[in-house]
């Protein structure tokens, strides 16, 4: 997984009018965090940022008021309901070779055996337990010629090297569910016995 440098300025301003003055000029209140430290606020650069977190557990090399150099990845964002924009972000502290547990995608590909039946994501992220400097960014799993009632376990799921679950081996990750029959409306089941009585 790549490293996204981002500068960062520590921040002395608190409170809801500092985040909004923060946000006003196109930056993210946050907080950094971990290894027992202070946690340590910080203003970053909402485009930048913005990018970044599309990449899912992105790790972040963060140059801090041009002095020191941290390594961090997304723990919690918070968005605008509405607008979708940023509006805070916790950002854990990762050592280089250090072991730290993530949720990883889980995404699906090939065709469900014939019928219709649904794929239901019981879990739509992995747990997983990974470097933080080779998390990745997800995992891919065949559901090529499922049937209804046939489930993909975590232990199913083929991972990257050096990647262990952090969930139970049997936690169901996919279930194919049997297609739903459509029911007629009442009004025409009624309908078609009178016809037949008549």
């Amino acid at each position: 997984m790549s490293e996204v440098k981002i500068s960062a300025e520590t921040r002395t301003e608190f409170g809801k009018g500092a985040a909004r003055r923060i946000r006003r000029d196109s930056k993210v209140p946050g907080v950094l965090y971990g290894h027992g430290a202070d946690p340590l606020h910080l203003t970053l650069p909402g485009h930048d940022l913005l990018l970044a977190l599309r990449t899912p557990n992105v790790l972040i090399s963060l140059d801090i008021d041009g002095k020191t150099n941290e390594l961090a990845i997304p723990k919690a964002v918070q968005r605008d309901a509405i607008k979708g924009f940023l509006e805070h972000v916790d950002l854990l502290l990762v050592k280089r070779g250090e072991k730290v547990t993530v949720e990883v995608p889980v995404h699906a590909e090939g065709e469900l055996a014939a019928g219709g039946n649904l794929l239901e994501h019981v879990l739509n992220a992995l747990p997983v337990e990974a470097e933080a400097t080779h998390i990745p960014e997800s995992v891919t799993v065949s559901v090529e010629g499922l049937e209804a009632g046939a489930s993909i376990l975590a232990k199913d799921i083929t991972l990257p090297k050096g990647t262990t679950l952090a969930v139970e081996e049997d936690t169901v990750v996919l279930q194919v569910l049997a297609a739903q029959a459509e029911e007629a409306p009442e009004g025409e089941a009624a309908e078609g016995e009178e016809v037949a009585e008549a």
